[in-house]
């Protein structure tokens, strides 16, 4: 039996061709917006397929999507997929040296770029030997430097709506480039198999693995259509694209922005009748609260039936905030990464006193980072996934070891997070280990510091890094960013909210005013920048 996402999508086609698959809403307020069955998408992806193909890019081969969000997006990667070419996403925020680094080190053979990034592209092209053949998504900026691309419109018209590609395999790689909070990133490379299992649940709702790939469609013939998926975040991150590769294996309908705008995502929410929304985190969540508050109260959220967050956690604050206004709806913490899929969810009772607890599935564990052994109940270890993970790092052997290891017949990865696990299997996360603040000789977790500060009624968002200190090795600093309309608190008052919470060394002893906490385009912490403010901030 061979799982292959294309398969996969092409048997869901057969099944619901005139259900609506995909819609795609553009800049606020400009009302334009785009609606594909399933029919319809196969169609645009096989357009995309059949021109790749034709410029000479072959199976195995690399291609860049250095795009916002769009219909071009999900379009591309579907063609990719039909003609096992790899897809693999760009940060779009990335400047010229960051793009010279991802297009060689993922050995881009392709790129597929929105036209506003054309100055960028230009730029790093002379650096990317192999990066031969260029395709643009809309129209350059006035005094743009020319390229010899490819306008994707053209490229679509001029290609071929049917299959007709040859036959596929599990083994098909799809890769997951990510910056995660520090360092440059790294090509997670998946099986196509693999990933459908772990990061896509099998394409079953009720969790029970698919028996064979043509029971996929058989499911999907058997349900009905009625949920909505909006993955909010941009679709250059994991979690968004494979959001939307869920949708589909279900056979329902996706809706994408292609920037996230508060007041634009409740519009669609109300007039789609959204059911499930993912996002990342509090820099998410809270601009959402801010909206139904003020500008947008009032607004019909009775369809929402659960909003997940995976990346970064959203507070207990925040989700209360969230259910007095939207009550009724499931707030799902979901952990996992580019380099696991899906490990499992929080409980109910997470939170500032007890830490980020999770239930995790049957392939998850807390083991030894050294002898790779299970560490005994209270005892902290590394989360470790086992079955169903990547083969490792693209382009790095070294980081491939330190992170991939084997246990018998089962591949396993070893995830950065630190945790401890308790008598009834409940995972009780840490804090990532290189994020680790040691203070005195006792360790600090960020996150279980930012919950706290997060509950002030006047700090709307906050990181917490460790700055050098000659007395205790690194003292814990705050970085806040003040609710608006609120009074800056002062350091004595910030201790005194977290003294209830925390325990004494874990309370921070610097406190810095930010106007705004510096986080990537999905919500993910920049741990970088927060340790560079608060030093800086500790030196003057």
């Amino acid at each position: 039996m061979e799982y292959n996402l294309a398969d996969l999508f092409e048997s869901v086609v057969d099944v619901v061709p005139g259900r609506e698959a995909l819609v795609y809403i553009d800049h606020p307020g400009t009302g334009a917006e785009r609606r594909l069955t399933y029919a319809e998408l196969d169609a645009a992806a096989n357009r995309v397929a059949h021109h790749l193909i034709d410029a000479g890019i072959r199976p195995g081969q690399h291609l860049g999507l250095h795009l916002y969000n769009g219909v071009e997006y999900l379009q591309t990667v579907l063609g990719c997929l039909k003609a096992r070419i790899v897809p693999v996403n760009v940060n779009y925020r990335y400047v010229e040296e960051e793009l010279v680094y991802l297009y060689r080190d993922a050995d881009l053979a392709a790129l597929v770029f929105d036209a506003e990034f054309t100055e960028r592209v230009a730029a790093a092209l002379p650096k990317t030997e192999k990066l031969r053949h260029l395709v643009r998504v809309g129209t350059p900026p006035d005094g743009a430097p020319q390229l010899a691309a490819v306008p994707f419109a053209r490229a679509e018209a001029a290609a071929s709506p049917e299959r007709g590609f040859g036959a596929r395999s599990a083994d098909d790689q799809f890769i997951i480039y990510t910056g995660g909070t520090t360092g440059m990133p790294k090509g997670v490379m998946w099986r196509q198999e693999d990933l459908f299992f772990s990061g896509l649940g099998g394409g079953a709702p009720t969790g029970e693995p698919v028996g064979s790939p043509e029971e996929l469609a058989e499911r999907v013939a058997a349900g009905g259509e009625g949920i909505t998926f909006f993955p909010t975040p941009p679709l250059m991150h994991g979690t968004s694209t494979l959001t939307a590769f869920i949708g589909f294996n279900f056979g329902q309908r996706i809706v994408i922005h292609r920037k996230f705008v508060p007041e634009e995502v409740l519009r669609t929410i109300e007039k789609e009748k959204v059911t499930s929304v993912s996002l990342v985190g509090d820099a998410m969540l809270r601009p959402l609260i801010d909206a139904l508050s003020g500008p947008m109260k009032g607004t019909d959220c009775s369809s929402m039936f659960s909003v997940s967050s995976s990346g970064a956690i959203m507070s207990e604050t925040v989700r209360a905030q969230f259910a007095a206004l939207v009550p009724n709806v499931l707030l799902l913490n979901n952990f996992g990464s580019s380099e696991s899929g899906f490990n499992g969810t929080a409980t109910d009772d997470s939170g500032p006193q007890k830490g980020f607890r999770l239930r995790v599935n049957a392939r998850t564990a807390v083991v030894d980072p050294v002898t790779y052994e299970p560490v005994k109940a209270g005892e902290p270890g590394r989360i470790a996934q086992r079955g169903h993970v990547p083969l490792g790092y693209y382009n790095d052997p070294k980081k491939t070891a330190e992170t991939f290891f084997r246990r018998g017949d089962e591949r396993w990865v070893l995830l950065g997070d630190m945790a401890t696990v308790d008598e009834e299997g409940i995972v009780t996360v840490l804090g990532r280990g290189s994020q680790c603040i040691n203070t005195g000789g006792e360790k600090v977790y960020p996150e279980e510091v930012e919950q706290a500060l997060k509950s002030h009624p006047d700090v709307y968002d906050a990181l917490v890094a460790g700055v050098p200190d000659s007395k205790w090795g690194n003292h814990v600093a705050a970085v806040v960013q003040v609710r608006e309309g609120a009074l800056a608190p002062t350091l004595d008052d910030i201790q005194s909210h977290c003294r209830t919470r925390l325990a004494g060394y874990k309370i921070p002893r610097q406190l810095v005013i930010a106007p705004e906490i510096q986080r990537s385009p999905s919500g993910k912490a920049d741990y970088r920048w927060a340790r560079s403010v608060a030093t800086e901030s500790a030196a003057r």
